[in-house]
């Protein structure tokens, strides 16, 4: 395989400290098992990594989509749902994924992103809104 350049470095290494977190807490609730999600995670990051046009566009909607793939989870969800999720506030999105992705309870949510937890309750519920919103809209 030929050498790949510092640029290719420098955009996984972005990918995984940006995404990586979050993937391998999706792949671990597909596949029920850490380890094997840890597998998963690590397998869709170098797919991106083997072909870095993967990243054009909502990097992360494409990653989970890979996920999914590799884990043999089923189809996809709606693009549309996975489309307005990204259009979310950031503090909307940071909510669900501590919530729904990386398997935290309220308070836990609160005290990882620093805030009441009457707020994580209040931005889940608004984001939940939009999100079938969204999805109604279609």
């Amino acid at each position: 395989m030929k050498s790949r350049g510092r640029a290719d470095e420098v955009l996984i290494r972005r990918v995984c400290e940006e995404h990586g977190a979050a993937l391998l807490a999706y792949a671990s609730r597909l596949v029920g098992d850490p380890a094997r999600g840890h597998a998963v995670a690590r397998e869709a990051l170098v797919a991106a990594w083997r072909d870095p046009e993967v990243l054009d566009g909502p990097a992360r909607t494409r990653l989970f989509a890979i996920v999914r793939e590799i884990a043999g989870a089923g189809p996809a969800p709606d693009i549309a749902l996975l489309g307005a999720m990204e259009a979310l506030a950031p503090e909307e999105r940071d909510v669900l994924r501590a919530l729904y992705f990386q398997g935290r309870d309220v308070a836990e949510a609160a005290e990882s992103l620093g805030v009441p937890a009457g707020a994580v309750k209040m931005r889940s519920y608004h984001a939940l809104r939009r999100l079938r919103e969204a999805v109604a809209a279609g």
